[in-house]
C-alpha cells in the first residue's frame, strides 16, 4: 500500500531512526513502500522493485543501518521474493527486514550491489539457486553451479530429472590457444586450487598477474554440493534438524553452529532456556571458539612459512586438548549434537570435580601455551614480514561487504554479537571483545590469539558458576512441545558470533513441522568476498596469506 509521504523534509531529518519507529522509516522512505510486514525479530517493509537501491540507500545514509547481514531468495505460487536484512553496525539489534516481490513471469528486481557490496555474492547465489534476475548487477552469472547448469534448483518448475549432459564445447579453455602475446605483455593467467593445501577446501582462484604483481583474483566455489539448507527444509524444528548444523563448519566450531539454529527457532517458537543451561551452552560454545582459532592459527603458520613446521603441531596439540574435555561434554569429537531446543541433552559428565579438573588444568596450562605462539609466531621476523602491511582491509570496505568475525575486527572494527546482541549467559560475565586497528594479515592473526585469551576468561567464569550451581536448580531443558509448529509465514533472522563470525539463519514456517524456508548465512560466504581487495596489487604469496588469515571452510561457504 502506498504510506503517507512526510509534510516537509525536516520532518525526517538527517538523524538516525531504529526499527522501533517504523512509521517514520515508511515516512522516510515514501512511495518506494507497497506494505507492511511484522517479522519477528524487526519490521518489514515492502517495496517496489525498482527501487531496491533507492530504498537501501535511504536506509544506509539517512537511517544508520549499514550492515547488509543476509539476502534471502524463495519462490511463492504468485510470485518471487527477496528479503534484504538490514541492521546497524553500532547497534546489532536495531533490525530492519527489505521484501522485494518480483513477477513470477519474469522475476526481476533491481540489484542492491551498488549500495552494498556483499550484495553481488549473495544475489548471485539467489539467481543460481531461485532464479531471480537482478538488473544492474555487475556480475550476474552462477556462483555455486557451474555455468552450463539447466535451471534453477530451488525454483518450484526446476526439474530434477532434466540431464545435465552439455556438449563439449562448454568446457573449451576459457583462454583459447596458449599463445605469446605481440608486444610481449607480462599479464599471465594463473589457476590456484581447486585442490591445493592453502586453500583450506575445495576452492579455485582464478588469478590474473601482471608481472609478477596480482591485477585481478576471483574465487570459484561451489565444488562441494551439501545441500544443507534443503535438509533442514525437510526436516523437523524439533527432532531432525539440531544434527545437522555441526557439518557447517566441521571445524571444532559445533555447539557454535548449532547455537545458531537454536537461536532461530527457540525466538519463533517463544522457548525460554534455563539460566542453568545458558552457562553450559557459553562455556561449549567458547571451548569451540579455542579449538577453531587453534586450528586457524596452525594453518595460517603453514600458508605463510609454505613447510610443516612445530608450529602446526603446537596448535593441534592444544586444540586435542580441548576435544578432550568437549568429547567429555557431548560424547562426540566433531559432530557434538549437544544442544537441544530449549537447553543441552545432557548434565555436565560424571563425576563433576574430575570435568572441572581437567577444565581448569587446561586453562591453567593456556597463557604459557599462547605466549609459546607469541614468541614461534607473532614475534618471528619472517612471518611480520610476510604479514604486516599486506593484505590491506580497510573497515569502510569491510564493512560495505558484510564482513564478520576476527576478520571485521582485525580492521578495527568494534563488532561483536555476544556483546552488542546479547545471548547466552555473555551479559553476565566480565570479558573484552578484542580488535586490532593493523587491517592486515597480521592483525588478523593477533585478533585470534587475543581472543583465545578472553574465551578462557569465559570459560573460566562459566567453571565458577557451574561448580557452586545448587543441585535442585540444575535445570537443563525447557518444557518444549513434543511438535513445534509455528504459525504459517512466520518468519524470523537470528545470528550468534560463530569462530569465524556472524553465523545467522533465516526461517520462514509455512504452518507444519518443518521449515518452509531455511537459509544460512555463512560468515566465510561474506568473508571470502573481501580476497579481491586484500590480494590486489599484492605477489602470489601474499594472496595466500590473505586467503589463510580469513580462516574459512568451504563447507560452510558451499552449504
Amino acid at each position: 500500500m502506498s504510506l503517507e509521504e512526510p509534510e516537509s523534509e525536516t520532518d525526517v531529518g538527517t538523524t538516525e531512526l531504529t526499527a522501533d519507529e517504523p512509521d517514520e522509516l515508511a515516512a522516510l522512505l515514501g512511495e518506494n513502500v507497497l506494505d507492511r510486514e511484522e517479522h519477528v525479530n524487526a519490521p518489514g517493509f515492502v517495496i517496489r522493485p525498482d527501487a531496491v537501491q533507492d530504498t537501501l540507500s535511504t536506509l544506509k545514509e539517512e537511517a544508520g543501518y549499514d550492515h547488509l547481514s543476509c539476502v534471502s531468495a524463495q519462490e511463492y505460487d504468485d510470485r518471487y521474493e527477496s528479503i534484504y536484512h538490514l541492521k546497524k553496525f553500532d547497534d546489532p539489534t536495531d533490525e530492519v527486514s527489505v521484501v522485494v516481490p518480483a513477477d513470477p513471469e519474469n522475476p526481476v528486481s533491481e540489484s542492491a550491489e551498488p549500495v552494498f557490496r556483499t550484495a553481488d555474492w549473495h544475489e548471485r547465489e539467489a539467481y543460481d539457486l531461485v532464479g531471480i534476475d537482478y538488473d544492474d548487477h555487475p556480475d550476474l552469472r552462477r556462483i555455486l553451479l557451474p555455468e552450463t547448469w539447466q535451471g534453477h534448483p530451488l525454483s518450484q518448475d526446476y526439474d530434477e530429472d532434466h540431464p545435465q549432459i552439455v556438449p563439449l564445447r562448454e568446457h573449451a579453455n576459457p583462454l583459447q590457444e596458449d599463445h605469446e602475446a605481440e608486444d610481449d605483455s607480462d599479464t599471465m593467467f594463473l589457476n590456484i586450487g581447486p585442490h591445493h593445501p592453502a586453500t583450506h577446501g575445495v576452492l579455485h582462484l582464478k588469478t590474473t598477474l601482471d608481472g609478477e604483481q596480482v591485477a585481478d583474483v576471483e574465487s570459484d566455489i561451489g565444488y562441494l554440493h551439501r545441500c544443507e539448507e534443503q535438509m533442514a527444509q525437510n526436516s523437523t524444528y524439533r527432532y531432525q534438524i539440531m544434527p545437522y548444523p555441526d557439518r557447517w563448519d566441521y571445524i571444532s566450531a559445533g555447539l557454535l553452529n548449532e547455537w545458531a539454529y537454536a537461536r532461530a527457532a527457540e525466538d519463533m517458537a517463544d522457548i525460554d532456556v534455563p539460566e542453568y543451561a545458558q552457562v553450559i551452552r557459553t562455556m561449549g560454545a567458547e571451548l569451540c571458539r579455542i579449538a577453531a582459532h587453534m586450528l586457524a592459527v596452525g594453518t595460517f603458520a603453514l600458508d605463510v612459512y609454505g613447510d610443516f613446521t612445530a608450529i602446526f603441531m603446537y596448535a593441534i596439540r592444544e586444540r586435542e586438548k580441548v576435544q578432550n574435555i568437549l568429547e567429555d561434554l557431548t560424547g562426540q569429537r566433531l559432530m557434538f549434537n549437544y544442544f537441544r531446543l530449549g537447553g543441552v541433552v545432557w548434565d555436565l559428565p560424571e563425576p563433576r570435580d574430575e570435568f572441572f579438573s581437567n577444565t581448569r588444568d587446561f586453562l591453567d596450562e593456556l597463557p604459557e601455551a599462547v605466549e609459546e605462539f607469541h614468541d614461534m609466531i607473532t614475534s618471528n621476523e619472517i612471518l611480520q614480514l610476510r604479514t604486516i602491511d599486506t593484505g590491506i582491509l580497510p573497515p569502510e570496505v569491510a564493512k560495505d561487504y558484510g564482513a564478520t568475525g576476527p576478520v571485521l575486527r582485525g580492521s578495527g572494527v568494534d563488532y561483536d554479537l555476544r556483546r552488542d546482541d546479547p545471548y547466552g549467559y555473555y551479559d553476565e560475565l566480565d570479558w573484552d571483545v578484542v580488535t586490532e586497528d593493523g587491517c592486515d594479515n597480521y592483525a588478523r592473526l593477533l585478533v585470534r590469539l587475543r581472543e583465545v585469551e578472553e574465551s578462557a576468561k569465559i570459560i573460566e567464569q562459566c567453571v565458577d558458576l557451574l561448580e557452586d550451581w545448587p543441585e535442585e536448580e540444575r535445570n537443563i531443558q525447557a518444557n518444549v512441545p513434543r511438535t513445534i509448529r509455528p504459525d504459517e509465514d512466520k518468519e524470523i533472522y537470528r545470528a550468534v558470533e560463530g569462530a569465524k563470525g556472524e553465523l545467522g539463519i533465516y526461517m520462514r514456517s509455512d504452518g507444519t513441522e518443518k521449515p518452509g524456508r531455511f537459509k544460512i548465512r555463512s560468515p566465510c560466504f561474506s568473508n571470502l568476498q573481501t580476497l579481491p581487495e586484500m590480494a590486489n596489487g599484492e605477489y602470489i604469496p601474499d594472496v595466500v596469506a590473505a586467503l589463510g588469515s580469513l580462516d574459512i571452510v568451504l563447507g560452510e561457504v558451499d552449504r
